[in-house]
């Protein structure tokens, strides 16, 4: 029996939007815990509701395949709904019912409380959002934080546990196997594989699956590093590949989608803008990566970056590349309340390292909290107003 923890603070956010006429919409990167959340609510609806008639649909049952445009929706709900007034509807992996808003805009209207999921960002960006608008509010379901990692595996936080978060990930469905390589990437491959064939090359029509795996490939091994049109191509020359740089760009457009990578613009602090062009990507698991390519000490800096990244993504900021001037930032992280600049590195080993790390970050001359993320375990005194945290208590910890 599969063993389920519940994640309150997704739960937390959730719950106060039960009765409301608003759609729920849960999305994120397939077996992040989208399904188990949505289980968990229906608990919360009856626990709250003790009159609740709860219509679930798992579109990744074959039990609900006979369900595949809006009017099939609409008809099992309304069979299922009856005379009854209390009427939850939980659809889970909703992007595979064609025309699906058009079957929820009806069902909205008629009174129906309203909960979906899907692995697909197009769903919000036209399908929901064009035909739904203000009508849904989204909720962006995340692999495990490595706070969350520690209690699902049960495990202290030290340097061992951070190991296993860094080649094993974050997806929930760990829990219930041993953390032991063959076993966890035998796993992570497969998801890997139901991402790619479902959520890109189907549902994209991708035709040459070969190049994109090799792109995966490129991704993967220049992570944290800018994608720029040229770097395509030279790599695409060096693998003996023609294709057009448009095509590459709207493959990595697919995997974004898809919630599997996750592309970060550049951001001119000076100018306060984005810039439109050279990208960074990263991977929204980071055990799903290390399917790609397995883990390897050298690239301990860029892992850094990745869980650094995920752990600004999980609290809601918007998070930038920083450009100041000539220099580069690694993370720039906004929300309403708040600005920081983050500068990642594994040790500082070395008096140029220190320099860089810390040198740039003081250049950027206004009040905004600034840190530096490391490995180290014996931590020098703030410099000169930058924060220097150890890469364990920025993951676990609220820091800012």
């Amino acid at each position: 029996m599969k063993k389920t923890i519940v994640r309150a603070k997704y739960i937390e956010k959730i719950v106060p939007h039960i009765g409301k006429d608003i759609i729920k919409v849960l999305t994120g990167c397939r077996r992040v815990g989208k399904t188990t959340i949505l289980l968990q609510l229906i608990d919360k609806i009856k626990e709250i509701d003790k009159k609740a008639n709860v219509i679930y649909i798992n579109k990744e049952h074959n039990e609900f395949a006979g369900i595949r445009d809006h009017q099939d929706l609409f008809l099992y709900v309304k069979n299922k709904s009856g005379n009854k007034k209390n009427n939850y509807v939980i659809i889970d992996e909703i992007q595979e019912i064609a025309g699906f808003e058009i079957a929820l805009r009806q069902l909205l209207v008629k009174g129906y409380d309203i909960y979906c999921s899907g692995s697909n960002a197009n769903m919000l960006s036209s399908d929901i959002a064009t035909n739904l608008s203000g009508r849904y509010i989204e909720f962006r379901i995340n692999s495990l934080s490595y706070s969350e990692f520690l209690i699902f595996h049960n495990l202290e936080n030290n340097n061992e546990a951070l190991l296993k978060y860094i080649k094993y990930g974050g997806l929930p469905y760990l829990i219930n196997v041993s953390l032991e390589d063959n076993i966890v990437y035998d796993y992570l491959k497969s998801v890997y594989n139901t991402i790619i064939l479902k959520d890109v090359v189907a549902r994209y029509n991708v035709r040459d699956v070969y190049f994109l795996d090799r792109l995966i490939e490129y991704v993967s091994d220049t992570m944290g590093s800018f994608v720029s049109s040229k770097k395509i191509n030279d790599y695409l020359k060096s693998q003996g590949i023609v294709m057009s740089i448009n095509t590459v760009l709207n493959y990595l457009k697919y995997l974004s989608s898809s919630f599997f990578i996750e592309k970060v613009s550049r951001y001119d602090i000076v100018a306060k803008k984005k810039f439109e062009i050279n990208d960074k990507y990263y991977f929204s698991d980071i055990g799903l990566k290390h399917a790609v390519i397995p883990y390897s000490t050298a690239d301990v800096g860029k892992v850094f970056e990745n869980l650094v990244y995920n752990k600004l993504i999980q609290e809601n900021f918007d998070v930038y590349v920083g450009k100041y001037k000539e220099f580069e930032i690694d993370f720039v992280a906004k929300n309403s309340t708040a600005t920081f600049y983050i500068q990642v590195a594994y040790m500082l080993t070395n008096k140029n390292t220190i320099e860089r790390e810390f040198g740039n970050l003081l250049k950027v001359n206004d009040n905004y909290t600034k840190y530096v993320v490391t490995a180290d375990e014996i931590l020098g005194e703030n410099f000169k107003g930058i924060k220097h945290v150890n890469i364990k208590d920025f993951l676990i910890n609220k820091v800012w």
